[in-house]
């Protein structure tokens, strides 16, 4: 048997659509767990959609997932160029072209603009838009032929699809699925300027780089016979076909780019994890099986390990924002406290202009935020107190007031006023305030509640409020401190 080789060939076209990852990583894990190869190529045929910078972006997704690619146009491994515009430039696209035209397989075709739109002008009985090519110029003289490219007309190439019987191919996926010949076009090859179409250029390609295995989308079911005609026309060994569900926002429609999703970049800016993003799609339209059926979360490798490509299903996957956040909240409480502080950092800066203690804050962020942009909301009163009811005050677990809060942080002020109080010193400061709270007989909340809406102006927040002044400070604690005493000073002699 062959080694394995699999590939991903995106287009330079603008973000890693979540579709266009979960098939790389696809690809890379066939690939992975046979001890294959995994090889990047660069389908840049359509120079209008080519969008500058798009290259970078494919690079830097696959380095912060992981899935390192053996070959590529960085690593030449004997069977480049790996960009196809580069390959086109070789001649090596017109030259198997004009093989099928010799062959009989294909043919030039001159129809003009007008001529075509003609042809999808014609509507049949039933009222779907016919656009099958008729063949016309197949039937064109050799003589008529070279006199129109001695006379610099332009032209395509089209493979002369048959038109009687059927096309039957597998798919790992799909099983055997069998086409009527008569419904498939005489696709174009060759394009008018010059370039390969997508469907030729990826036959060829794979072909001449030993691709075994081609995992795609499932809307290219459809173009699987075409691309098996050139493979039996050349006379070339046909791959292994695996075409994947779509991946669906709902029932009814496809992901999409409007609503923020989209693309794996979208993704890593509403604050998910790479590696959280890569297991999540990898769940898209696949499961384990065995002993590994109920689990969710895996590693990159050990999912090269268990890998069967048998778990895809047929059916469209829906992308589902809440699986996500639940797969992306368990990676970040299994980073490191190191880990956490360097990919919380941004966010905690983006939203934190004063001087706080960090890795206090920190250590109370990890457990409580699913989604790195869950940050900004929980610290910004850090900056600026906002403006806050005195309602807040009133909470019946702790058994609190607005006038118990005020009893509460009077006696608290004399505390984290005092110069000896150590605010570098959480577990210290703690004790000193539950054995405040001993004194005054009454329970922790009733006395530390009022101190975190009087340091934040907020219900919930990252810590209680002994963390909360030891994150921010003496001066900023013992200011805010002042301003609730005397606004709850006043409403209580209201």
């Amino acid at each position: 048997m062959s080694k394995v080789r699999t590939r991903f060939a995106p287009s330079p076209t603008g973000r890693m659509h979540v579709g266009n990852l979960r098939t790389a990583l696809y690809a890379y894990l066939i690939a992975k767990h046979e001890g294959g190869d995994f090889i990047l190529r660069i389908e840049d045929t359509d120079q209008e959609r080519f969008m500058e910078g798009a290259l970078e972006i494919i690079y830097r997704t696959l380095e912060k997932t992981g899935l390192v690619h053996d070959e590529g146009p960085d690593k030449d491994g004997g069977v480049g160029p790996y960009v196809q515009s580069e390959r086109n430039a070789t001649g090596v696209y017109l030259k198997y072209a004009k093989q099928l035209i010799e062959q009989g397989d294909a043919y030039y075709c001159f129809c003009d603009k007008e001529r075509l739109e003609s042809l999808r002008s014609k509507v049949s009985e039933t009222g779907t838009e016919i656009v099958v090519y008729d063949k016309h110029c197949l039937h064109l003289s050799k003589e008529e032929i070279e006199a129109n490219l001695a006379a610099g007309k332009p032209y395509v190439i089209r493979i002369n699809m048959p038109t009687e019987g059927t096309t039957t191919f597998h798919d790992e996926i799909y099983g055997d699925i069998t086409v009527p010949n008569e419904e498939l076009d005489d696709m174009i090859l060759i394009k008018s300027d010059g370039y390969p179409t997508y469907n030729f250029a990826n036959v060829v390609d794979d072909h001449l780089m030993g691709i075994t295995h081609v995992i795609r989308g499932s809307e290219y079911l459809s173009s699987t016979p075409k691309y098996n005609l050139l493979y039996e026309a050349f006379g070339w060994e046909i791959p292994a076909y695996i075409h994947c569900p779509p991946v669906m926002k709902d029932a009814q429609n496809k992901l999409s780019k409007r609503n923020g999703d989209a693309s794996y970049q979208d993704l890593i800016a509403k604050g998910c994890l790479p590696q959280a993003i890569l297991n999540y799609i990898c769940l898209l339209g696949w499961s384990p099986k065995g002993e590994y059926a109920e689990q969710e979360i895996f590693s990159l490798p050990e999912l090269v390990k268990i890998w069967d490509p048998a778990g895809i299903s047929k059916s469209p996957a829906i992308f589902d924002p809440l699986k996500l956040r639940a797969i992306n909240a368990e990676y970040i409480r299994r980073l490191s406290p190191e880990e956490f502080r360097q990919k919380a950092d941004p966010w905690i800066d983006s939203a934190v202009h004063c001087s706080i203690n960090k890795e206090l804050l920190c250590a109370n962020l990890q457990p409580r935020c699913e989604m790195l942009s869950d940050i900004p909301p929980q610290i910004d009163f850090f900056d600026a107190l906002p403006d806050y009811d005195l309602s807040l005050y009133t909470n019946k677990k702790q058994k609190t007031t607005p006038a118990s809060a005020l009893e509460a942080l009077t006696a608290l002020e004399l505390l984290l006023s005092d110069e000896g109080t150590d605010y570098s010193d959480r577990d210290g400061l703690f004790d000193a305030c539950k054995a405040l709270a001993e004194r005054m007989e009454h329970k922790n909340g009733w006395l530390l509640y009022p101190l975190g809406i009087a340091l934040s102006g907020k219900q919930r927040t990252p810590g209680g409020g002994v963390d909360l002044a030891c994150m921010m400070g003496r001066d900023k604690t013992v200011e805010r401190l002042h301003t609730a005493i005397d606004r709850l000073r006043a409403a209580v002699q209201e």
